[in-house]
């Protein structure tokens, strides 16, 4: 079995081993708005779900060359964003979003989404996306000497899911058709599950 000193391999190394085997990763889609109200959207593979009380969610954001990515300095700025699910219908959207564009250009407009308004925050959603999270910035955490990375934490003030996702407040997998992040330009549904009963 190999092993890697992770303070002894290039930080692109420790990047590919860290993406290549921590998969599925669930993405976060994040929106917000900027202070003259342009919306942004992007996605995160570094997302996950921290706490159920409070429903807290964090993603992490790389510092770009220019300095903070528009998702973190939007978040940082107006304290709030929201999470959009990404399913198989939306992927191919979500992954335009993903380009580089312009400060101050929309992504959503790149990617032929719809932005849509928010009930308790004014970043938007993806109305494409079959649930969203409406979130207010708790905290953020800066990875890296200097910084590289930013973990954004955020309380979940709103759900909002399709009723066709719906069983209760119990989510149907399948209509969910959730898709999850590998490494490279790879990708992942949840369509093959199993189940595992817990021991007492």
């Amino acid at each position: 079995m190999a092993s890697f000193d992770s303070r002894e391999i290039s930080p692109t190394d420790a990047y590919k081993l860290l993406t290549g085997l921590v998969v599925p990763r669930p993405i976060g889609w994040v929106g917000t708005v900027d202070a003259e109200g342009r919306p942004n959207v992007a996605p995160y593979s570094f997302f996950n779900a921290v706490s159920g009380n409070p429903p807290t969610v964090i993603f992490s954001a790389g510092m770009a060359s220019r300095g903070a990515k528009d998702s973190l300095a939007n978040a940082r700025a107006t304290g709030e964003f929201t999470c959009n699910m990404v399913g198989m219908a939306v992927a191919e959207a979500m992954n335009q979003s993903s380009a580089e564009l312009p400060h101050g250009e929309s992504e959503f407009s790149f990617a032929g989404l719809t932005p849509e308004p928010s009930i308790d925050i004014a970043a938007p959603r993806v109305a494409e996306a079959k649930a969203s999270f409406e979130c207010r910035l708790t905290d953020t955490v800066d990875i890296g000497e200097p910084v590289a990375n930013v973990v954004v934490f955020g309380e979940v003030v709103r759900f909002h899911v399709d009723d066709d996702v719906l069983d209760g407040t119990r989510i149907r997998f399948d209509t969910l058709d959730a898709v999850g992040r590998l490494a490279g330009n790879g990708y992942a549904t949840t369509r093959d599950r199993f189940d595992l009963v817990r021991p007492q």
